[in-house]
Order: C-alpha cells, then structure tokens, then sequence
C-alpha cells in the first residue's frame, strides 16, 4: 500500500527508520500527537478526515484523499526546490491541515525534520539552521532576530500586517505569505514577502501579487470571488467567497473577503482594504467591520486589541483625520477597544465572534 511507504532519506528528530512499525513506534513514545496523525495516514483509507479551522465560519470535517496530500506535498518540492535532505523545521500544531502538511512533505519527499512545541517563539533557544519551515504571522513576528537560522519560510493563517512586511523587507530568509485552504490541502498559491523572495518569473511581479503552483487554474465568479479548478488536490472545482483581481492565467491579487463586506449607506466597503491604509497609523492589532445602524443600516468601526491601559484614543482620532488616503466614507464611526480578541486554536482572528461581544454589550 502506498501509504506505508517513507522516504529513504527520511529522518525526524535526527532518527531514521526501516518501516513504519518502527515509525510508529517511535512517535508513540516520544511524540503521541505525532502517533495519533501517523496511525490514521498509514492506514488502509484513502481518505483522511481533517478539520478546517473555523477562521470564517464553523469548524467543520472534511475528507482529503490521501493522494491529492501526496501530489500537494510534492508540488512544494518543486516549486521552491526543497529536495531529499531538506532540513525542516515543523512549529505548527498538528491539529490543522498545516502541520500534517509540513509532516506528509518531510515522508513523501525525504526531509530532514526536527519537531518542536507549537508557541509564540517558534525559534527562541534554536541553535541549528533549517532549509525550511512554516509559521503563522505572530510566530514570524516574535522571530525577527532569529530568522536567519530559516532559509525558505511560508507564511499562512493570517495576513501579514504592512508593518511587518517592512521588517522582514530586506532579511535574507526568502519569505512567502501563501494562499489556500483545507479544502485546497494548504497551499495553491505565494506571494513574494520580501526582496530575496523575488525569482524567476516573480522578479517581474508586484508584492501584491500571488502566482499559483503548476496544474492550477483560476478564474472568477460574477461576485468576481476567486474559483479553482486544482484537479491534483481537489475534486470539482472550489468556490471561494475571497474577491480578487485576476492579473494573468498565473497571478491575482487578493483584495478581501466577499462576506466581510460592509454596506453602509449604499457605499460598499471592503475591510481588508481600509486596513491596509490604517496599518500606516496603527501598530497593535485591529480589525475593522460593520455594526447595526439605524440610518446607516451599517456603519463602520474600528476593533482595536489593546492591553495598554494608557492607550490615548485622541492620538489615534488625530492621526485617522490626518490619514490622506482614506475617503470619508472609510473613516470609522466608532472605535472599540478589547484586551484580547477571539482566536482559533491557530491564532486566526475569529472577526464575528469579537465582534458579537462587542455588539452584545451595546444592546
């Protein structure tokens, strides 16, 4: 059976193994959430029941074929050049498609892997250089000083923040935001985060831009939400409620989530793009969505995670009116301050469930 079979060249933890009886064996001792995983892939299905994160809805369990995660992790391989003797870095909790991801590519194509704890401080106390990892953005964040010891770095469950991106603007470490979901195995498409990410045919694309891997096809829906046809990783094609902007057969530009959009006072309004503009004034995390308004039926405001308690709110009012690129109608109502916004169990903001606390304690 196919899935019984790990690579040659295969490690973890610096062990190596002759079959998957001694694999498993091994994690069940030493690692059991590893163990938990490795039982179910190795066994006889072809399909593996995976549970969605629940960033913009309820989490949910699909199945994924076992072989569109094979032919996935394969497509990485090649598209950033990570061949047998790889070494990786997994920080990502195995939960998620994400970090089952990061453990079928290092089997499937004869990585080098070590496995840490999933924290904040994905590299805090690490010592050796790794060829290639993924992270989410805070883990990024809090590994600034330290990403020289990374290579390849692939950025998923949240956007890079302008701020950030500036500070990872000329690091060495070629650093990519992807694009996908668990219904796509991860990944069908990167986009460039830094100068050192920019090769080949990206030398000649905008950061804005993300290219989609080999066997893809891309088109948009009359909402103009994205639609992927990805034969290799996924039956029929995949409607998604993300709006974007096709460059070519090859490239679009994300602009925001088709069910985030705010109409108020007839004037549709695209979050992700209002927050693009108020990363330039606003260093700690925000969120901006729509309310209930009597005239308005929705009006715009600011969500702010705020632990500071001398936070100074007119500051912030001051820098918004000064803020050029925003018109009047992007200008938010209202702003809410909270010490700690709703996550999913990958530090994805859940928006709604923020946002109801917010409103529940108007009314």
């Amino acid at each position: 059976m196919k899935y019984k079979y790990i690579h040659t060249c295969f490690r973890l933890n610096g062990n190596s193994f002759s079959t998957v009886d001694e694999f498993l064996y091994y994690v069940k001792n030493s690692l059991p959430e590893v163990h938990s995983f490795l039982e179910k892939w190795f066994d006889s299905s072809k399909y593996l029941a995976v549970s969605t994160s629940g960033s913009t809805g309820k989490p949910k369990t699909i199945e994924l074929k076992k072989e569109f995660m094979i032919n996935s992790a394969k497509a990485t391989g090649d598209f950033f050049e990570l061949t047998e003797g790889t070494t990786a870095l997994l920080c990502l909790p195995l939960n998620y498609i994400a970090g089952k991801m990061m453990l079928v590519r290092a089997m499937v194509l004869g990585w080098h892997m070590d496995i840490i704890e999933s924290n904040s401080f994905p590299l805090k106390g690490i010592i050796k250089n790794y060829d290639f990892s993924a992270m989410v953005p805070l883990q990024l964040y809090n590994s600034l000083e330290n990403m020289d010891k990374i290579k390849k770095l692939i950025v998923g469950g949240g956007l890079v923040s302008n701020e950030l991106q500036s500070r990872i603007l000329d690091l060495p470490t070629q650093i990519y935001a992807t694009y996908g979901m668990t219904e796509t195995i991860t990944h069908i498409a990167v986009k460039p985060l830094n100068t050192s990410s920019l090769r080949g045919d990206m030398i000649r694309q905008s950061l804005d831009h993300y290219t989609i891997l080999p066997n893809i096809k891309i088109i948009t829906d009359d909402r103009n939400c994205l639609v992927i046809e990805a034969p290799r990783v996924a039956e029929g094609e995949i409607v998604t409620n993300d709006l974007v902007e096709i460059i070519s057969e090859k490239q679009f530009k994300w602009l925001g989530r088709y069910d985030h959009i705010i109409n108020s006072g007839g004037i549709k309004l695209i979050p992700e793009q209002i927050e693009e503009k108020l990363s330039a004034v606003i260093d700690c995390r925000f969120f901006v969505a729509g309310l209930p308004d009597e005239i308005l039926g929705e009006k715009l405001v600011l969500i702010l995670e705020i632990q500071n308690s001398k936070f100074e709110i007119e500051n912030l009012n001051d820098k918004l009116k000064k803020l050029e690129t925003l018109t009047k109608f992007e200008v938010p109502k209202d702003i809410y301050m909270v010490k700690r916004f709703v996550e999913t169990e990958t530090k994805k903001i859940q928006r709604q469930k923020t946002l109801d606390r917010i409103y529940k304690s108007e009314i």
